[in-house]
């Protein structure tokens, strides 16, 4: 059975840093790029961040890019997702995602429940 559990969500002033952790199971993780995403408030949910299954590619919106790095290590079947100089608008719940197409960050094939981050400003 997949299991993709998110953590490391809180709430933070702006300008201030948070890391996010995704632990999964129950796939080879090292086969698979892997992801993130997040769904604001009445917002659609929107690609956050992806990477390769050996790290080596890596994709970031461009809303996050400079701000936010993506990570993975392998041997902890464990993703990270570094996130600096938030801002309010980064509010949102951040979902994990696995088994991806990283060219499109779409066909997600499973999805943690997600993570809320709270950025206040």
């Amino acid at each position: 059975e997949v299991q993709i559990v998110e953590s490391g969500g809180g709430l933070v002033q702006a300008g201030g840093s948070l890391r996010l952790s995704c632990a999964a199971s129950g796939f080879t993780f090292d086969d698979y790029a892997i992801g993130w995403f997040r769904q604001a408030p009445g917002k659609e949910r929107e690609s956050v961040a992806g990477i390769s299954w050996n790290g080596g590619n890596t994709w970031l919106a461009d809303s996050v890019k400079g701000r936010f790095t993506i990570s993975r290590d392998n041997a902890k079947n464990t993703l990270y997702l570094q996130m600096n100089s938030l801002k309010p608008e980064d509010t949102a719940v951040y979902y994990c995602a696995a088994n991806l197409d990283l060219s499109t960050m779409r066909n997600v094939r499973s999805w943690g429940q997600g993570t809320q981050v709270t950025v206040s400003s």
